[in-house]
């Protein structure tokens, strides 16, 4: 007997923190607007799509973005207001599902293949949900529908923002291999620039590759990139799962033996944990260094506080210490990855970010 195909849907809101700053504010509609720091050191936290045309994004340096846009708009957080529109979305989400796995205050993974209410199409689901976050909360989500995870998750960003794409099990295969790599949910930059120097572009290049010569390459993750290219991904969607650690990580394409260049890469890993830190609202007490030699020898280097990392730069000193007292790196490194780890419980109370400004 064939298995149930499922039914996925992934939401992800439109420049989410952006958007309600736009929303609460009447001024700020229809203008370049980002929240995050307005300093020197700034870090942009979120854009809205005003601001995306002249190339400004999440993550990026608020000096950068100021010189690409001279009249941008600097909005200060307000995460207390972008926690409640979040949990008004997800009361929806469990209108039609109880399986609901969020990912972040902004996107959540549904499946709605024995949906409590609704149409059973998934496609109608998500245009009803579409439909009631706007009615709701006054801002726009766009949705991919899927058999799977990660289809569901890479529909969701073709027709963005406020839109909804489809992809059926009979149109997988060829979606997938038009696919560019860099698009492919899991293949990073680093990776994608990999890969291009091998000629590989498109789903349809990564496909001629075998599964033991990207695991060779990739290491657990080409098995990975191995089966997402041929649509597999058998990942149920988890709801209520807790969050036990947020980490990020780069796997170089040439390997560094000198203190100053890993410290270089290690910066670029903070800022991508930081920015997730940021999405997910979370701190924890304990960081983690990881670090992949050459021969793929791994060790893990971590440091725990009574205080949370409640800052980038805390992170930053402590990540260092660890990279540094590591050194000489003799055989050099092809991979570091920061985690951090030993969350508050829940009952503690709310933890609040502190953005730079």
């Amino acid at each position: 007997m064939q298995p149930e195909l499922r039914k996925i849907i992934h939401v992800d809101m439109d420049a989410f923190f952006a958007s309600v700053e736009q929303r609460d504010n009447p001024l700020l509609q229809g203008k370049p607007v980002v929240v995050g720091g307005d300093r020197e050191r700034g870090v942009i936290a979120a854009a809205s799509y005003e601001a995306r045309k002249y190339g400004v994004r999440s993550a990026m340096s608020s000096v950068l973005a100021k010189r690409k846009c001279p009249h941008l708009i600097f909005v200060r957080p307000h995460f207390d207001q972008y926690k409640t529109v979040s949990q008004q979305i997800r009361e929806i989400f469990f209108e039609y599902t109880d399986l609901v796995e969020p990912l972040s205050l902004d996107e959540a993974f549904l499946d709605v293949t024995h949906a409590k209410k609704g149409k059973p199409s998934a496609t109608l689901i998500a245009r009803e949900i579409k439909a009631r976050i706007k009615e709701v909360t006054g801002l726009t989500a766009s949705a991919g529908v899927s058999y799977c995870k990660f289809l569901a998750k890479v529909a969701s960003d073709v027709k963005k923002p406020d839109g909804l794409f489809v992809i059926t099990p009979d149109r997988a295969e060829a979606f997938l291999e038009q696919l560019e790599i860099g698009k492919f949910f899991g293949i990073g930059k680093k990776t994608a620039e990999k890969l291009n120097k091998q000629g590989i572009y498109k789903g349809s290049d990564l496909k001629k590759l075998e599964q033991a010569e990207l695991i060779r390459q990739f290491g657990k993750a080409g098995a990975y990139y191995y089966k997402i290219v041929r649509g597999i991904d058998d990942r149920p969607v988890i709801s209520s799962r807790e969050r036990k650690s947020l980490g990020a990580e780069n796997t170089f394409a040439t390997d560094y033996i000198e203190l100053d260049e890993l410290r270089e890469q290690l910066v670029k890993i903070e800022d991508e944990l930081w920015r997730r830190l940021q999405r997910a609202q979370i701190f924890g007490r304990t960081l983690t260094l990881k670090i992949k030699f050459a021969d793929f020898e791994q060790i893990t280097r971590s440091r725990t506080q009574l205080d949370l990392y409640r800052t980038k730069e805390a992170i930053h000193a402590m990540a260092d210490e660890l990279l540094a007292n590591e050194a000489p790196y003799v055989k050099g490194v092809r991979l570091l990855g920061l985690t951090l780890s030993n969350f508050p419980h829940e009952e503690s109370g709310p933890v609040q970010l502190t953005i730079e400004f």
